[in-house]
């Protein structure tokens, strides 16, 4: 039987793996860069704390500016994986997370 993967051909399917790609790109440079161990346990968690904020600010913020959503997501997701970082005892370098006063306004909006 021949295996087809018509849904990884379906446009929007890859839209949203590249959106995802881009956001694992961004962490893995940001844990880096913090100098926070990949394979630091604590991360699973932090990792799924992130991705609910990512997804509830995300489509809010979408609504609410211009910018193309490729553009913005690397930086909304950094923002919510800096919050939940810092929730859960890491030291987060500010200077390292994305420099968005509008886009840190706007996530705080649509996650109170």
């Amino acid at each position: 039987m021949t295996d087809i993967d018509s849904f990884g051909r379906d446009p929007q399917v890859r839209y949203m793996r590249r959106i995802f790609a881009s956001l694992e790109a961004a962490q893995d440079r940001f844990l880096a860069s913090a100098k926070i161990s990949p394979v630091d346990g604590r991360l699973r968690q932090v990792r799924v704390e992130a991705l609910k904020l990512f997804e509830r600010s995300w489509v809010a913020i979408l609504q609410r500016t211009n910018a193309a959503a490729d553009d913005i997501a690397p930086d909304i997701y950094l923002i919510c994986l800096g919050r939940v970082l810092g929730r859960s005892g890491f030291t987060v370098p500010e200077d390292l997370l994305p420099q968005r006063s509008d886009l840190k306004k706007l996530v705080d909006e649509a996650l109170a």
